[in-house]
């Protein structure tokens, strides 16, 4: 008895147990006979030692089909009396035959290797249909129930890429951990972990790359200017937004070019390059005028509220009644604007921070009553992002120093700011940093 050693490579290329091989036979022989054979992994050992050399035509059939091969042959199979070492020696395949079947063989195992997948045209539109819920619930809905989600998507997408897919299967489900990761960035960003909201951004960056996705790649330019902002490198944040639009791939379609130019124009106001900023800021608002649809929506679109919100900030950082007057007017544009909209589309920590921008500038005019009224709407918020905080501190220090440090109103305003600040920064209404 000569085991079958042809056999045996066959299901140790396909990482297959015996239980495994008996099986997928068992599957085949039902779809071809009707018949549900019982068949098991001593069967298939049987097979491999040697001591069935010819089963039946069924079984043959099945195995054939199960290893995707043209012959029994192929699979060391033959009838009892004819084994290939009992054949006369005229009969045995010359070493051109032999390299012939083996190139043969290298094709179909090639074919066959790219023909596995693990992923499927279902499976992908799901993913599609989590990224862009995930992306508009972020905008409104509690942090604390969309972390699990987040991190669970992002979870199956990295165990699927371990795996094998098509070319355009892999590139989509890199694309799909961009977008993830980007979330993931914004959940850091809002607990004001800046260092792992800059590992999660460079993992975006990385996705956008190996995709060839412009949009994607554009968009993680603009997360990390807003990061590189909110961390006080105003220079940094600005050349960031800078390399976003000015990529020679370019942004790609959508509002992405309108936020990356009000990202720079914020950034250089708040650089003190004023001439910069103003003509930047222009550049964003003909940019708006020219944006086609975003890819997706929620915390991945820029609506035209959140840009009159870049807009009051920055005409704020450039300072001068002339420009503290239009930060007012844009400020309120904004807040007029997010109400309008659908509350599920509404951002708690971007109408705050409007609502600051204006209470900012009311001071800068010397209104600090109205300042104060503004304030007063923030306050009633339960919980702040970390950008929010940092605002309201700023603010305080803007209260302490002249001509506000003896008012009354001013002193009252830093204790309230004082008491809301102490709390624990994020969120059960956390929203992208502005």
């Amino acid at each position: 008895m000569m085991a079958n050693e042809a056999l045996r490579r066959h299901r140790n290329s396909q990482r297959w147990t015996q239980t495994q091989v008996a099986e997928r036979v068992c599957a085949q022989v039902q779809a071809a006979t009707g018949r549900d054979p019982e068949l098991d992994a001593n069967w298939v050992s049987r097979l491999e030692r040697g001591a069935i050399t010819w089963p039946s035509g069924d079984y043959r059939a099945a195995l054939c089909a199960v290893f995707q091969v043209a012959s029994e042959e192929d699979l060391g199979l033959y009838p009892k009396g004819s084994a290939p070492d009992e054949r006369p020696a005229e009969e045995a395949p010359s070493d051109d035959v032999r390299s012939l079947a083996a190139d043969t063989e290298l094709s179909a195992r090639l074919a066959r290797h790219a023909a596995e997948t693990n992923v499927n045209a279902l499976v992908l539109e799901q993913f599609d249909a989590d990224v862009e819920r995930l992306a508009r619930d972020f905008v409104s809905r509690p942090l604390p129930l969309l972390i699990p989600e987040i991190r669970t998507a992002r979870g199956a997408v990295f165990r699927l890429l371990e795996g094998r897919q098509h070319p355009s299967q892999t590139r989509h489900l890199y694309v799909v951990a961009g977008w993830l990761s980007g979330l993931a960035a914004h959940v850091s960003l809002d607990l004001g972990d800046r260092s792992s909201a800059a590992t999660h951004a460079r993992t975006v960056v990385q996705c956008a790359e190996i995709s060839e996705h412009s949009p994607l790649r554009a968009w993680a330019r603009s997360f990390q200017s807003l990061a590189a902002y909110w961390a006080g490198d105003y220079r940094r944040a600005g050349d960031l937004a800078q390399a976003g639009h000015g990529e020679g791939r370019g942004p790609g379609a959508g509002t992405i070019k309108a936020r990356l130019l009000s990202l720079e124009a914020r950034a250089r106001a708040a650089e003190g390059d004023n001439r910069s900023a103003l003509r930047v800021l222009a550049l964003a608002h003909e940019a708006r005028s020219a944006a086609g649809p975003d890819e997706l929506p929620g915390v991945f679109s820029f609506p035209e509220a959140k840009q009159w919100a870049y807009a009051g900030t920055t005409l704020l950082a450039v300072g001068g009644d002339e420009q503290t007057r239009h930060a007012i007017g844009a400020s309120n544009r904004a807040v007029e604007l997010y109400h309008a909209g659908p509350e599920c589309d509404r951002s708690p920590g971007d109408l705050q921070a409007a609502r600051l921008d204006l209470a900012t500038a009311y001071l800068a005019s010397g209104q600090v009553e109205r300042a104060g009224a503004k304030l007063s709407e923030v306050f009633t918020a339960k919980v702040f992002t970390a950008s929010i905080t940092i605002r309201l501190r700023n603010l305080a220090a803007l209260l302490g120093s002249e001509p506000y440090r003896g008012a009354q109103s001013a002193v009252d305003l830093r204790a309230h700011i004082h008491e809301v600040t102490v709390r624990p920064a994020l969120a059960s209404n956390p929203t992208e940093p502005r």
